[in-house]
């Protein structure tokens, strides 16, 4: 038989060791023939655009430089995928492309958008009595699935954003006057990466003085409140908040557009409060939106990121081959002391479509700054840096010609 492998969602800097890590365990498959990759996600099977891994990833160069390539190398989708009693003609497609491929194994790696294809693609070959597998590889930097401990990306963009942080923290310090910095992070419904914003505080930083993630109610006086009292403490003031975070006042900033799940493309919380400071305060105020920036930097990726993500993609492999479908392959922390992981697999109907939150416990009181089981928990994820092929002192990095 053969096995196809698919990226969808948002790009990250570890999503592609994962697809290393399913083509490298399937090459070990023996009865795995071809290992096929579908350009932009599902929309690829849809249209019978597969090409095969063997021509781009058979050398040991190759793997070395797909690892440390950020974003999506077969591309990415957004497609929904309806439901198979609305609109079974897509469901049959699939199932005739994947047939007429000889297709034995479907592996798709993504966030909780993509957990929802896997469950009712699986679903749906369970019930017209299909033996193809389906198996979820999971991706997001935003850390919100369920039943993992985290999920392979996240390591990689926290780092970049605690190292980002504390770039601006040496340069907001330039100058003897008052100032406000709010710095706008990525995180539609959880504060995950806003939390990471707090690692410099282990390097004796006492920046960002305010963090605020979507967990917790956030209003403009209290906001308004925390600046003007830490500014009693300190000349500059430094502000991480999510872009999750909802305000009455942050309409006008927002475009209200959604995507194809209906989610709301949310960035402007930074430039509200921006304009909240100018108003209300009237300080010297400037705000700094991460945006796609802190997906994708994988000039400074976490190693343990990017080894955890190769090993899940694996696992997801190995549970196929055991007889798994209709599963999700997950990371399990063992130890902290020394750190460690394991993976296991779990039931993609307990995954799709439910979000893991950061707990109330980690987060202040005040709902403006984490707690330190929230730092540690997170700096393990951050740690390690892979060596970096460069060429004319810019990373290469391997992509479809």
């Amino acid at each position: 038989m053969n096995i196809v492998v698919a990226q969808s969602g948002g790009p990250t800097a570890a999503i592609n060791a994962s697809l290393l890590g399913v083509y490298k365990q399937a090459r070990q498959w023996p009865d795995v023939n071809t290992v096929y990759g579908a350009k932009n996600g599902i929309e690829g099977i849809l249209k019978d655009d597969l090409l095969d891994l063997d021509t781009y990833l058979s050398t040991q160069e190759a793997q070395t430089l797909l690892r440390q390539t950020p974003s999506s190398f077969l591309g990415s989708c957004r497609y929904k995928l309806p439901s198979a009693a609305s609109q079974p003609t897509v469901y049959e497609t699939i199932r005739r492309v994947l047939e007429q491929h000889d297709i034995g194994a479907f592996f798709y790696i993504g966030g909780n958008d993509s957990m929802d294809t896997v469950d009712k693609l699986s679903a749906y070959f369970a019930q017209v009595g299909c033996s193809i597998q389906v198996m979820g590889v999971p991706k997001t930097i935003d850390n919100d699935l369920v039943h993992t401990d985290h999920t392979p990306g996240y390591g990689s963009a926290a780092k970049f954003i605690s190292t980002a942080m504390m770039e601006m923290i040496r340069d907001a310090a330039v100058y003897d006057l008052p100032s406000v910095l709010i710095v706008e992070i990525m995180g539609r419904d959880t504060g995950w990466l806003t939390a990471a914003s707090a690692l410099p505080w282990l390097n004796g930083e006492q920046a960002p003085h305010l963090v605020y993630l979507p967990e917790v109610p956030f209003t403009a006086d209290a906001f308004l409140a925390d600046v003007r009292r830490m500014q009693k403490q300190t000349n500059t003031v430094i502000v991480a908040v999510s872009e999750g975070v909802t305000l009455e006042e942050l309409s006008a900033f927002q475009s209200g557009d959604v995507d194809a799940f209906g989610h709301k493309y949310l960035s402007g919380i930074g430039k509200c409060l921006e304009t909240l400071v100018k108003q209300k305060i009237g300080c010297k105020v400037r705000s700094v939106e991460l945006n796609v920036l802190q997906r994708c930097a994988a000039h400074f990726a976490s190693d343990t990121d990017l080894t955890e993500a190769e090993r899940v993609g694996a696992a997801a492999v190995e549970a196929a081959r055991a007889g798994a479908t209709g599963q999700v392959a997950m990371l399990q922390r063992t130890g902290d002391a020394p750190y460690a992981v394991t993976t296991a697999c779990v039931p993609v109907c307990e995954v799709a479509n439910h979000v893991k939150y950061v707990p109330r416990d980690w987060i202040n009181q005040e709902g403006n700054r984490v707690t330190e089981e929230a730092l540690a928990y997170i700096r393990p994820l951050v740690m390690g840096e892979p060596a970096l092929h460069t060429e004319n002192g810019m990373p290469r990095q391997l992509r479809i010609k």
